[in-house]
């Protein structure tokens, strides 16, 4: 039986995944197994994998006749785990010797659906340690009771799918499968829908877990159309959020969350180009004006006062803009 399937998704990371690799081969045992899924990659990365496969215990090697972006590759990769717990790494990240273990024997001991770990975010020569944002560690509670309060970060503002372990009960459930053709914040509506609908988790105090940043092949890193995929992404929380049962409550954090994310983009258009940007401001302001306008008057009075600003000038774009359309 196969206690464990980790899907790493790879794209254009001939430079980091033999780390990745390594990695994973610090982690084999005979009941795991690692699902590598090429996101049709042009460099040499997909060599790279069919060497691992030929060279590691457990490997499974999966590829895609085109790219679709990580949300498609990590439900490839799903739809191959014959797991009975699920975890996720990234193809230019890496991994401590024996974290699945630890993580694995953490699960089991609390008996709950999912756990979330902290991790090490290594910037060029730097490392700094990031917490998930949740008090207790080792203590069993409800997803959902982490959520919130809306005007503070939580457990759905920590959306990184690879920093946790997940029983395959959610898998059957539906709650592990991202959007299809999300290419970036694809773990926000995965997140979100992960805390309102599983019945129990914790957060481990683990840091076995390395996130590059600043990788130059990252979305993260390009200004093209394609970071634009978060408006989709949060109107999907929003829309999920809004048929809850506890909408009236929930609803507040989803509004915050979104708004600072545009307010994130729009305070940073100049690493857009041109085009991408125009219709940045053209698709946030729409994205505002689809939200419930009085969440949205109190979301904007309790934000700092710059990024409220932005906010509302960008609200005005979209009442000028339908105001126009109506004429």
């Amino acid at each position: 039986m196969v206690k464990l399937s980790v899907i790493v998704p790879f794209y254009n990371v001939q430079a980091y995944a033999p780390d990745t690799l390594r990695s994973l081969r610090a982690n084999t045992r005979e009941d795991f197994e690692f699902i590598l899924v090429d996101d049709c990659s042009t460099d040499g990365t997909a060599d790279l994998l069919r060497r691992a496969a030929d060279g590691m215990e457990g490997v499974v090697v999966r590829g895609h006749g085109r790219n679709a972006g990580l949300a498609t590759a990590r439900n490839t990769g799903l739809d191959a785990a014959r797991g009975e717990y699920i975890a996720f790494l990234d193809g230019d990240d890496w991994l401590a010797p024996g974290h699945y273990t630890r993580l694995l024997a953490g699960i089991e001991a609390l008996g709950c659906a999912f756990v979330r770990t902290d991790h090490v975010q290594v910037t060029g020569t730097s490392r700094t340690v990031r917490r998930v944002p949740h008090g207790p560690r080792g203590v069993v509670g409800d997803p959902r009771d982490a959520i919130l309060p809306a005007g503070r970060t939580t457990s759905v503002d920590y959306a990184f799918a690879w920093a946790g372990m997940y029983h395959r009960s959610l898998l059957d459930r539906g709650l592990l499968r991202f959007t299809d053709g999300l290419r970036t914040a694809e773990d926000r509506p995965w997140i979100w829908r992960l805390h309102r609908e599983a019945e129990s988790f914790a957060v481990l105090g683990t840091l076995s877990h390395f996130y590059r940043r600043g990788v130059a092949t990252s979305l993260t890193q390009i200004g093209d159309e394609r970071q634009l995929d978060f408006i989709r992404a949060y109107d999907q929380v929003l829309s999920e959020t809004a048929a809850d049962r506890d909408a009236g409550t929930l609803m507040p954090k989803a509004v915050r969350t979104y708004c600072a994310v545009i307010s994130h983009h729009i305070g940073s258009v100049e690493k857009f180009e041109p085009s991408v940007a125009r219709t940045l401001r053209t698709l946030g302001a729409a994205a505002l004006g689809r939200m419930p306008r009085d969440v949205l008057d109190d979301v904007l009075d309790s934000m700092d006062t710059e990024r409220a600003t932005v906010l509302r000038r960008l609200r005005r774009r979209s009442a000028t803009t339908e105001g126009a359309a109506a004429a």
